[in-house]
């Protein structure tokens, strides 16, 4: 072992060894460790229930300036191919919701000022439903379009 992989090896086992100790001894929580995460809206069990607690306003204005790429048929609902891109000007975040999941926030994509606004992920669909893209932009407004997906194999255990 050389030098430098003894050295690095050797701060990686500290760090580590620093951490489990701090942990041990109440110094620091797994929760102050983790960054925050909107659990009202992850725990919603409806798409305005969610987008409120997640964006603080549940109305949103339809939009054809969104376009969300999806399969009209998804064959395993456990990996749905979603692509959401808009021309809408200033956007601060894209957010996916699934209609017919039991809990719709599916994911949420924040962006830096002038970015491409283009998300694109896989969800997971329990049964056939629409995908809704929620569009909001740096003056607050909120827009959306949707899309249905036709689910043939369950992707949430059916």
């Amino acid at each position: 072992m050389n030098n430098t992989t003894r050295r690095l090896f050797l701060q990686g086992t500290l760090a580590t060894g620093a951490l489990g100790v701090a942990l041990g001894a109440g110094l620091i929580s797994p929760r102050q460790v983790l960054a925050a995460w909107p659990q009202a809206a992850f725990e919603a069990k409806k798409i305005d229930e969610a987008v409120n607690a997640l964006l603080g306003a549940a109305a949103t204005e339809a939009s054809a300036a969104i376009e969300i790429k999806a399969p009209e048929i998804a064959e395993n609902g456990a990996v749905v191919p979603i692509t959401v891109s808009t021309s809408l000007t200033g956007v601060e975040s894209i957010t996916l919701l699934v209609a017919e999941n039991a809990t719709p926030l599916a994911a949420r994509f924040e962006f830096a000022p002038n970015a491409d606004p283009t998300a694109s992920t896989r969800l997971k669909m329990g049964k056939t439903s629409d995908v809704v893209a929620v569009v909001r932009t740096q003056d607050g407004k909120l827009y959306s379009a949707r899309k249905g997906v036709k689910v043939t194999i369950g992707g949430c255990g059916g």
